[in-house]
């Protein structure tokens, strides 16, 4: 059975979250400050967390850095009262997959938290250019650069490079669609989850540290191109599908 892990020191709200959650067939474990919410997530992984941001002994931000680091692969859906634009950057390049302002639809809620465990879930669907193996690796290669989706390893000209768990994410959505141009409000709604998100600067940012790490001469691009007005594409090259052993 599919876990939720609900970080919120509201006990009424614990109460309304594990109703919501049980009635939908999802096992729900509470915790009720950050520290606690750490020690549960390491002990027993959940399919998905659902986060407040004001928590007593460590911070939803801080709490969110830490479960990303030790486990990326889990999707994190931020459920605060505080809707100021600066903090849902701030989520987004933490790696969060979804930010819910309360009071909020529970309905709303629980759809976002499906489509979150749907898209970060282990029966993620293979990328164009990506070869299922025996070990079941996701990998990408294209001139001197290899990515591995699966372990979250990446390296150019055989050196590793290092790379965030959302930065994994957006070029495993841009390598599904090999030279189509994708609007940064797709990449916003898809890869990190935000519906009508009103700042696009993230997603820029995001393919400028790309091209840093992955393009021979990142203000002279030739994989990650700028369609003006647009959007974004990826463009393969010599890409060749990965073989894992």
């Amino acid at each position: 059975m599919d876990t939720v892990l609900v970080v919120e020191d509201s006990r009424a709200m614990q109460r309304t979250l594990q109703r919501l959650f049980e009635a939908d067939s999802l096992a729900v474990q509470i915790a009720s400050d950050g520290v606690e919410g750490l020690e549960v997530f390491k002990k027993q992984t959940p399919s998905v967390v659902v986060l407040d941001l004001k928590l007593p002994r460590l911070s939803g931000k801080e709490l969110c850095r830490a479960f990303k680091t030790h486990m990326p692969s889990v999707p994190i859906v931020v459920l605060s009262a505080d809707a100021e634009i600066e903090d849902k950057v701030l989520l987004l390049e933490l790696g969060a997959d979804d930010y819910v302002t309360k009071p909020f639809s529970p309905r709303e809620l629980l759809a976002r938290v499906r489509r979150a465990m749907r898209r970060n879930g282990a029966k993620t669907s293979m990328v164009s250019n990506v070869a299922a193996q025996e070990t079941n690796h996701e990998l990408l290669v294209f001139k001197d650069v290899q990515i591995d989706f699966t372990s979250m390893e990446a390296t150019r000209g055989g050196k590793p490079i290092a790379m965030t768990a959302q930065e994994f994410k957006l070029l495993k959505y841009l390598a599904r669609s090999p030279e189509r141009v994708i609007s940064r409000e797709e990449l916003l709604n898809e890869v990190w989850g935000y519906q009508n998100y009103p700042s696009t600067r993230t997603v820029d940012n995001h393919i400028l540290r790309l091209r840093q790490k992955l393009e021979p001469d990142p203000a002279n691009p030739r994989f990650l191109l700028t369609m003006h007005g647009a959007g974004y594409k990826f463009v393969p090259g010599n890409a060749a599908n990965g073989k894992s052993s």
